[in-house]
């Protein structure tokens, strides 16, 4: 796939820059595709689009339900093409083509038109009685100009997660796609385009940081959606803090799946192959602390051990491949680093390690690994690795298991595992975090809100609280007008008469 032109304003226009982003695919380390890289000016020209788009524009003046409507086609167009989108997602970034079918593809559309389910209902008009007199008529409005920069681990999923709710709120964006996976942000230009939106309202520039620094930074953007790792959040905040700009973070995780001592050891491993290693570990839900009962700590580990070991590791096109490779070879050198200071830090490799996997001779692959004997002092049970790496510790009672659970900076999401709902759910509720799931990993349900707390980040994503983010409240006081006297209303009928004759 190669293009020559950005999406700017609902519409292809000639970049400002001969740069370009080149695709290599992670596992034949060759290159895929080239596409055009946004340069500083390409970025003004998309907010300045934005920005008049949204202040004179028809769209943020539109009825919701003719927004709705517009995202109901999108998800027809989008559904048509799922199939192709999967296949580039697996060609940009190596998602093992069946999880790219049921997730990286398939779920999109499920969003769009759960959010256009949930806008159907939602509160963009109240009016409440006053407690002072009168009425209070509360009315959530666009909040302008929309900053959206995604990151390469779930792209079309986050695209979608932030472009949906902005357009029904009735906002113009400005979306930015990792230069790792432009090719799945090119295909929703191409859909949004036969949509025919207002001009200025979508603008989507794949770009390097240094693109994403200007857009974050940009005075005619009025709320940035940021998804990415902390650090970088950090650096989002500290600007949009500086210019009181409105800001929503989706940052890093170090979750924990605790299994309590009433679960199934083989259906808790079977849980962690989807809740530890979906996305072949690039998920920034991933539970990657697995917790267990010190007592029954061998035959869970047994288990989970038996199931690592039979995955399929290799070619992400092969429908058998259950872990393919890492996005990038930074990212491949990145988690061997993890991999090799555990084993000095004293953890004992039970399976996998830095080494190719014996599938594969090429590629940026590393094989499916879990420690054991990890404490939560060490750099692996305390750093997000992103990748198909589990570091299992043990406790002594649910207490303790909570303790653990929260000795990290993050708090994303988690599990709890057991045979008792109940026990589980109260266990749950005093983890530290902004998602979990009982018996399962968290699933990411568009009725469910989505986010952390501590360093993963602020705000939510999903159900109304993902419209929610994309609004500003204005109230209203009403007071009916005060009933005048007599003597009053007869006066100003009688001028009334007057000036009613007098009048020409």
């Amino acid at each position: 796939m190669t293009s020559e032109h950005l999406f700017i304003a609902g519409g292809w226009v000639t970049p400002t820059t001969a740069e370009t982003i080149e695709v290599i695919s992670p596992h034949t380390e060759r290159l895929v595709a080239r596409v055009p890289a946004a340069s500083v000016a390409d970025v003004d020209r998309a907010v300045a689009a934005a920005r008049t788009a949204f202040d004179h524009g028809p769209w943020p003046r539109t009825d919701p339900s003719e927004r709705i409507a517009l995202v109901r086609r999108l998800a027809e167009l989008y559904t048509a093409r799922e199939e192709e989108l999967a296949q580039l997602i697996t060609t940009e970034m190596g998602a093992p083509i069946t999880f790219a079918r049921s997730a990286h593809a398939k779920l999109p559309g499920v969003m769009m038109r759960a959010f256009a389910d949930i806008a159907e209902n939602y509160p963009f008009q109240q009016t409440r009685s006053g407690f002072l007199g009168g009425d209070v008529l509360v009315e959530h409005e666009p909040v302008g100009v929309v900053a959206a920069i995604v990151p390469w681990n779930m792209p079309m999923f986050l695209i979608v997660a932030k472009l949906i709710p902005a357009l029904l709120a009735g906002c113009a964006i400005v979306l930015k796609p990792s230069p790792e996976t432009p090719l799945d942000a090119y295909l929703m230009a191409e859909l949004v385009d036969d949509l025919g939106l207002p001009p200025g309202v979508v603008s989507i520039l794949p770009g390097d940081r240094e693109i994403g620094r200007h857009l974050v930074a940009h005075p005619g953007v009025d709320k940035v959606s940021f998804t990415g790792s902390t650090a970088a959040g950090r650096q989002v905040a500290g600007t949009c803090g500086a210019a009181l700009r409105r800001v929503s973070l989706e940052l890093g995780g170090k979750s924990a799946a605790v299994v309590l001592d009433d679960a199934d050891p083989a259906d808790v491993a079977d849980g962690m192959l989807v809740a530890g290693l979906m996305n072949s570990g690039q998920a920034c839900v991933a539970q990657t602390r697995v917790l267990l009962p010190r007592h029954r700590s061998v035959e869970f580990l047994d288990a989970l051990v038996d199931r690592i070991e039979n995955l399929t590791v290799g070619d992400p096109f092969d429908p058998a491949t259950r872990v393919g490779p890492m996005v990038s070879q930074r990212q491949q050198h990145r988690i061997r680093g993890f991999i090799e200071h555990a084993r000095d830090q004293g953890a004992r490799l039970l399976t996998g390690g830095a080494e190719l996997p014996d599938t594969v001779d090429r590629g940026w692959y590393i094989r499916p690994t879990v420690f054991a004997d990890v404490d939560s002092s060490m750099r692996i049970a305390r750093e997000e690795v992103f990748g198909p790496v589990l570091s299992v510790l043990t406790y002594t009672d649910d207490d303790h298991a909570v303790e653990i659970a929260d000795a990290t900076e993050y708090g994303l999401s988690g599990s709890v595992w057991t045979a008792d709902i109940d026990r589980g759910l109260g266990l749950a509720r005093r983890i530290r975090s902004g998602t979990l799931g009982i018996n399962q990993p968290y699933t990411m349900d568009p009725a469910a809100p989505f986010g952390g707390v501590k360093n993963s980040g602020i705000g939510r994503e999903f159900g109304q609280e993902g419209i929610g983010a994309y609004l500003d409240t204005k109230s209203i006081s009403v007071r009916a007008a005060p009933t005048r006297g007599v003597a009053e209303q007869a006066i100003s009928a009688g001028t009334g008469d007057r000036a009613e004759r007098t009048t020409p």
